[in-house]
């Protein structure tokens, strides 16, 4: 049997669509229509403060006003969102895309050398940063684009006096604001009462318009840009639905514990496109490395839906108080962004008395490619590819290989990025044929059912996050002390896999703890070795490439 007969077979068997329908649609459209139908509706909760979707919609207007009235940003331009899980994360993604610019997602976590490259390679001519990482854009700016910073604190759209406390408390009693000079700087809470009751001018999208600039790393470990178009994200959307509503989830005013940062696309589409699509209610948690909070704040909801990872809900278990929580209203719990192990799967089950589907994405793919159907999840499979999804599996000889035969897992579908931006050469290296090449080895069962057996590219995956060997010997490697490094993955319980670096060091007075100190000036924190090992030489092939897997 072929993989295109086992994945309709289990399709129909199971009674999930092979096709979804065509639509013309913007995220635009689907907010908009949102709004309309559940005005009044909790959209985004953070920290005690919620937003309904009139406030959303009346907040992000205010900000396209602005953009549009305050500055000489054109439909087309991109913008830079550096924020964590606040509210305004939606409200300048919405009233951006309302103004008719482009999102760049870009991580709070990110070095200043991550920021530059970002800024950059997009053309960034705006940046929404949280002021904590105000000093980090002043450190790149004079090297990019950009024209026009907005900074904001973290209690910014909370009423007075919550809003003075909060800001007080992150800037002087958690001394997390570093002093700048941004003598440019433009408050976002000063935009939008600047524009309170304005309206901006209507900005017509077209569903193949960019709405995204999604940087992911890659084979080099230089991030580059996933052009996802309106298109891209109404079609993931629209394949994620059958799966959605088989669990149980429809629109019924969910309510969903969003620890996974917006700024990744994966908490991004599930958030901010199909779950407010549904009109449900996002609790926004801005630090999930506080577990203490975070249960804190889930005390507070009766929450139907939660979007983690395994790291989550490992770290989540291992509290004292997660045993007290709620999960009465609990009907579906997802999984994604790094391997879901059987251990965590069966005590989060347990515990909360509801099964964990685990799915499979890329940046690349808008990011969902398969889900575990709910009432037939199979732990260590990713499930079956969503509907329209054409999946097959290739040899190292580019052959089509049939059900049960072990290669590159290859994805075509209407979520499927036509490339990178502005990287003709990279795209054409993994987009061909309309074909996205994973770089994930991985087997179709004869009930259509996906495993992911291994990964073809070196790249580690740390709590959810991507991490590329070349960029972190690259950094490395600028160490005066350091002669030749690797770095590969190495599993681990708690993030489920961490980076180890071997060193051939010059200076044999070189240690583990200076290599660190240095790699953290350049790279954020997922990616700092963990462990490091001194070798007197690296594995190398007969032309002299360095060999991972031997070291692995």
């Amino acid at each position: 049997m072929d993989i295109t007969q086992a994945l309709s077979s289990a399709r129909k068997k199971l009674g999930y669509p092979a096709e979804i329908a065509a639509s013309d649609a913007t995220i635009l459209d689907v907010f908009f229509i949102a709004v309309a139908n559940y005005g009044e509706r909790p959209a985004f909760s953070c920290m005690g403060k919620t937003l309904t979707f009139t406030d959303l919609d009346r907040l992000s207007a205010q900000f396209a006003a602005y953009l549009q009235q305050h500055t000489n940003l054109k439909p087309g331009d991109r913008i830079a969102l550096q924020l964590p899980n606040i509210l305004q994360y939606p409200v300048a993604m919405f009233g951006a895309l309302r103004a008719g610019l482009v999102i760049v997602n870009t991580n709070p976590l990110y070095t200043p050398r991550e920021m530059q490259h970002q800024f950059a390679d997009s053309g960034a001519r705006a940046i929404v940063v949280l002021v904590n990482m105000a000093k980090k854009v002043q450190d790149v700016l004079a090297n990019t684009q950009l024209s026009y910073v907005f900074v904001t604190e973290m209690g910014d759209l909370h009423p007075l006096p919550k809003r003075l406390l909060i800001n007080a408390a992150v800037k002087y009693v958690k001394k997390m604001v570093p002093a700048y000079e941004l003598p440019q700087a433009i408050s976002l809470q000063h935009s939008l009462s600047k524009m309170h009751g304005k309206q901006p001018t209507k900005v017509t999208l077209k569903k193949n318009d960019i709405a995204l600039l999604q940087y992911t790393g890659g084979t080099t470990g230089i991030a580059k840009g996933a052009v996802l178009t309106h298109a891209n994200l109404i079609a993931n959307m629209l394949q994620c639905e059958p799966y959605l509503e088989r669990a149980g989830i429809g629109k019924k005013a969910e309510v969903i514990i969003a620890p996974l940062p917006l700024y990744h696309i994966y908490a991004f589409m599930l958030h901010c496109v199909s779950m407010l699509a549904h009109g449900s209610h996002s609790v926004l948690i801005p630090n999930p490395r506080d577990m203490t909070a975070f249960i804190k704040e889930m005390t507070h909801y009766r929450f139907s839906m939660f979007v983690g990872l395994n790291t989550l809900f490992v770290g989540l278990m291992a509290h004292a108080k997660f045993a007290e929580l709620d999960f009465s209203n609990l009907k579906l719990t997802m999984s994604g962004g790094m391997a879901l192990t059987e251990a965590a799967a069966s005590r989060w089950q347990e515990a909360t008395g509801c099964a964990v589907l685990e799915g499979y994405g890329l940046t690349e793919s808008s990011p969902v490619v398969s889900i575990n159907p709910a009432g037939h999840a199979r732990i260590g499979t990713i499930g079956l590819a969503v509907p329209s999804t054409e999946i097959k599996i290739i040899s190292d000889d580019g052959e089509s290989l049939p059900v049960g035969e072990i290669g590159e897992l290859c994805v075509r579908g209407p979520q499927v990025t036509q490339g990178y931006w502005q990287n003709a050469e990279a795209t054409s290296k993994t987009i061909i044929d309309g074909w996205l090449y994973t770089g994930d080895i991985a087997q179709v069962e004869a009930d259509g059912f996906m495993r992911i057996v291994d990964r073809k590219k070196d790249m580690i995956i740390v709590s959810g996050f991507n991490v590329y060997p070349n960029e972190i010997e690259n950094v490395v490697a600028m160490h005066p002390d350091v002669m030749e490094c690797a770095a590969i993955g190495v599993p681990d319980s708690g993030s489920g896999e961490t980076v180890k670096l071997f060193v051939v060091a010059r200076n044999a007075s070189l240690t583990a703890e200076a290599l660190r100190a240095f790699a953290k000036e350049n790279l954020t924190a997922y990616k700092v070795p963990r462990q490091i090992e001194f070798r007197n030489e690296l594995p190398k092939s007969n032309v002299g490439k360095v060999l991972r897997r031997e070291l692995r």
